[in-house]
């Protein structure tokens, strides 16, 4: 494997690099009061060049770099993509969010593709020291961007909290690397599943798959790990909270799906189990939780819990349909969790004067674009067909099904009934008259960057609602990763699409 070769399976992550260093040095010689617009849109390109490498990573062969650390493949390929998109449409909502000469806006752009490169990592690494370099990467970043309104109590409140939780979180993680590394002698990957059977301390290899469960458990806010996401999500801007819900979540989540089926296959009557339970938990307490929010922000924290818990459910299959539906969900969760809180950032403002469902009625008679597209998102959300967030459902509740998970199916049903209720709550509240009551007096002009980046979020949602195929078969290119039949798509997903 030659040097250019392995230089392009990590392009996106250096394209990021340069570009974060390149505005961290713009941004220390502009002086105060200058706008640092500019600096966004810089960012912007970017993570544009970044996403056309990651497209232009399809033409490799699959294979691994830099000594077998890095792995490129259908699967590592697919969350690439996903994680530069998400980042590239939280740029857009974030460019008018910040005034024109805040002091923040180049740390903020600075930091947002700092994590991405973590997150990036994550999804590559076939080394388990590199995971967790990744998610140091992307989890400081995070914490910070979770802080950056210090004018606002419950700014730094966030980061605090945000900060010691995942401290805790990341010290399981690297604990069980180390337990496991001590029952196999090797932390690479594609060798555990080898090495594990081999193993003369298997215990210390089920120890550590349950502490690294921990570990990203909290990353995904997975019950009974999500006490920090109403908190956080709260605390933090909106922007940011749409970034750290669907981004550091994708990645977290292709880390598990690599550890579980590429490491641990053997081992699967451990973790299903522990799986399962997780899962049942997050979709429940998630929604149990999201009934009583009066906070808009809280409400879609708790939503997110239970969302992780539908994904989840399809990590419990056990065949490459599960895994497929796994990545599917992550998509079409990511451009409807992205877009709805587009929509929030923008009615609440940096400082957020708006933040409760009351405070939202009326809004689709005055701003009948925002109403519209909260409208739309919030259907995805429960799951109305035609809509990326009934896709997502239906193949991963058919995985289950088809894996004999039928009591974790109807959970999920039900659950999905119950989120209907609050769903349906802020609906209402944005198609009532007017109160003169509501402090919504009136909604900022929608800026060009916000109008693509609803676009852009509304469009990937209704193409993944009406003509799925090709993501769903990108993604079960990446479940073949896994399970090599995977390749030609099922007659059962084929036949659910055109």
């Amino acid at each position: 494997m030659n040097l250019t070769d392995s230089f392009l399976r990590i392009l996106p992550e250096v394209v990021l690099t340069i570009t974060g260093v390149v505005v961290m040095m713009l941004e220390a010689v502009l002086r105060r009061g200058v706008s640092r617009k500019p600096l966004g849109w810089l960012t912007v390109a970017g993570v544009l060049a970044a996403l056309y490498a990651s497209l232009g990573q399809f033409q490799l062969a699959p294979g691994t770099g830099y000594s077998g650390l890095v792995q490129t493949d259908a699967f590592s390929i697919f969350f690439h993509v996903l994680i530069c998109a998400i980042v590239l449409v939280t740029l857009l909502v974030s460019l008018d969010s910040y005034g024109a000469d805040s002091p923040n806006q180049g740390e903020y752009f600075a930091l947002v593709v700092f994590g991405a490169v973590g997150m990036l990592f994550m999804t590559t690494a076939s080394e388990l020291l590199l995971v967790f370099i990744g998610l140091e990467i992307s989890s400081i970043s995070t914490y910070i961007m979770a802080g950056l309104r210090k004018h606002t109590a419950k700014g730094p409140e966030a980061a605090i909290k945000y900060f010691l939780l995942g401290s805790f979180a990341t010290a399981f993680f690297l604990y069980g690397v180390a337990l496991i590394f001590g029952a196999t002698g090797t932390t690479r990957i594609p060798a555990l599943a080898a090495a594990l059977p081999l193993s003369q301390t298997p215990i210390f290899a089920v120890v550590g798959l349950g502490m690294m469960l921990i570990g990203l458990g909290f990353k995904v806010s997975a019950a009974p790990f999500q006490v920090w996401t109403p908190d956080v999500y709260e605390g933090a801007a909106p922007a940011v909270v749409g970034l750290m819900s669907t981004a550091p979540k994708a990645a977290a989540f292709a880390v598990l799906l690599r550890i579980l089926y590429g490491a641990f296959p053997a081992y699967h009557a451990d973790w299903v189990p522990l799986i399962w339970i997780m899962a049942a938990l997050s979709m429940t307490i998630g929604n149990l939780g999201a009934l009583r929010q009066q906070n808009v922000k809280r409400m879609l924290a708790y939503s997110s819990i239970a969302h992780a818990g539908y994904l989840l459910a399809a990590f419990a299959a056990l065949s490459a349909d599960g895994i497929a539906a796994a990545s599917f969900y992550a998509v079409s969760y990511a451009a409807m969790n992205v877009g709805i809180f587009a929509v929030v950032s923008h009615v609440g403002g940096i400082d957020e004067k708006l933040t409760s469902i009351g405070d939202y009625r009326g809004l689709a008679y005055r701003s009948p674009l925002l109403g519209g597209v909260l409208a739309f998102f919030l259907v995805s959300l429960i799951g109305i067909p035609f809509t990326g967030g009934f896709f997502g459902k239906f193949y991963v509740f058919s995985a289950a099904i088809h894996s004999g998970l039928i009591w974790l199916a109807i959970l999920g049903l039900f659950n999905s009934g119950v989120a209907a209720f609050y769903y349906l709550r802020l609906l209402t509240s944005a198609y009532s008259k007017p109160s003169e009551t509501v402090p919504l007096q009136s909604i900022a002009r929608v800026t060009p960057s916000l109008l693509v980046a609803l676009f852009l979020t509304v469009v990937a949602t209704l193409v993944l609602g009406i003509v799925p195929g090709q993501v769903l078969n990108r993604a079960k290119a990446g479940a073949a990763t896994f399970y090599p039949a995977a390749e030609t798509p099922s007659t059962s997903a084929t036949a659910a699409h055109p």
